[in-house]
């Protein structure tokens, strides 16, 4: 059975506590889109983890973790990252590499930060991670896929020579920078074999043989719907597609594989990087939300910077969950709620006089103003409670509105940072 774990929103949703909490019934774990510009936070009995590029079930030892093709393939990262869980006691995890996956260069890190200098006010709130230069080369087909690092030394400096032909002409001439020289990219690349050797695989021919033996795949994507490059707030989206009808296309197994669409929304809205958030909040309110937030607050498990803050939107994740085409909800840190005595929930937008709940394109998302329903809080600490029929009884009503308002069914609610901080919820 394969299941995927995706984000209904702007990402920071949680979903790398699902995943790992869903990753004891999984075989096989898999990374299928993004890179290392954004993290997931994970806290379980090794310690908490900001996870960049890892798939988040290198915590258990049955799992077998795949970098599939279409992540966008940070080498050093990935390597320094495996080795620093490893350093903190964790059993080096059983991971493999899709062979078609593509590579983050050195120039395309540098192209994006020099990008974004250029824009300055003007800029995309990049990470600085090289995501768009690298997606734009992917596409543009002068990238790098893992392969090409064992082709024969000679057509691989003819390529090499090829692309810095063009992306010197950018370095040296818009942005004023020294070139890159054919030699320096070579070693990288040979270096990058190095590195990455062990882990290689033709991973859809491995998961092809999974599926025939009845394994448990997970799908794990990165952000979500609202940072999706043609269901997003485009352009202040990522670069790759954050939907689970992409988890096929960048695992490299049939669509009809996928089972169940687990989409993963936090009970407050929070978002890292530019563009319109419509219920987001500011001042002191935001302040204290975002400091409550999460475990040790909402600040971004990649950059650091604080999260924006804002109340649930309906609009926003009732989108979401339908272009994800959720099976289930999984509502994350609601425990965070409990210090309010009325809790306002975004239930519609008000745009040129006239109220919707459906989720408009960008130009008109600019102008949108949010309409609030205000709900009772519950104003007590729901940690450690394991059954719904336990929890407060305004905060089940929160849940079941939420629910209601959504149209998909929220059958996992969150209440702590831990992976056993969770309540099943029966329907």
């Amino acid at each position: 059975m394969v299941r995927a774990i995706v984000g209904a929103n702007w990402g920071d949703e949680g979903k790398g506590k699902i995943t790992d909490m869903l990753g004891q019934d999984s075989d096989i774990i898999i990374r299928f889109q993004g890179g290392a510009n954004a993290g997931h936070t994970i806290v379980n009995n090794y310690g908490k983890f900001a996870l960049h590029t890892l798939p988040s079930g290198v915590f258990y030892g049955h799992t077998v973790n795949i970098i599939g093709n279409g992540v966008a393939l940070n080498i050093p990262v990935l390597i320094n990252e495996l080795q620093g869980i490893v350093d903190r006691g964790v059993p080096a995890p059983k991971l493999l590499v899709s062979d078609r996956a593509q590579i983050v260069m050195s120039y395309h890190i540098l192209l994006d930060k020099l990008e974004e200098e250029r824009l300055a006010g003007k800029s995309f709130g990049s990470t600085k991670s090289g995501i768009a230069p690298f997606y734009s080369d992917k596409y543009a087909k002068i990238g790098f896929q893992v392969s090409e690092l064992f082709m024969d030394e000679q057509e691989l400096k003819d390529k090499i020579q090829r692309v810095l032909t063009q992306k010197n002409v950018l370095i040296q001439h818009l942005y004023h920078a020294p070139e890159v020289k054919v030699d320096d990219i070579y070693e990288e690349l040979m270096e990058y074999r190095r590195m990455i050797e062990p882990y290689v695989c033709d991973v859809s021919s491995y998961l092809n043989k999974a599926l025939k033996e009845g394994k448990n795949i997970l799908l794990e994507g990165q952000l979500g719907t609202l940072k999706d490059p043609d269901h997003g707030i485009y352009p202040m989206v990522t670069s790759s597609s954050t939907l689970a009808a992409y988890g096929a296309i960048g695992a490299g197994i049939p669509p009809y594989e996928i089972k169940q669409i687990i989409a993963v929304c936090k009970a407050y809205s929070s978002a890292v990087g530019a563009g319109a958030f419509v219920s987001e909040i500011f001042g002191e309110e935001a302040d204290e939300l975002r400091n409550r937030g999460g475990d040790g607050g909402e600040y971004g498990a990649t950059t650091g910077r604080p999260r924006r803050m804002g109340w649930f939107d309906c609009v926003a994740s009732k989108y979401g969950c339908r272009l994800q085409g959720a099976t289930d909800v999984a509502f994350t840190v609601l425990d965070v709620l409990g210090y309010l005595d009325e809790i306002p929930v975004c239930v519609g937008y008000e745009i040129d006089g006239k109220v919707t709940d459906e989720f408009p394109t960008t130009a008109l998302l600019e102008k949108a103003k949010p309409v609030y329903k205000t709900l009772p809080g519950w104003k007590c600490d729901i940690r450690g409670i394991r059954t719904y029929e336990e929890l407060p009884e305004n905060c089940r009503k929160y849940v079941e509105f939420i629910e209601e308002q959504l149209g998909y069914p929220i059958t996992m609610v969150s209440n702590g940072p831990g992976r056993d901080d969770i309540i099943f919820r029966n329907r």
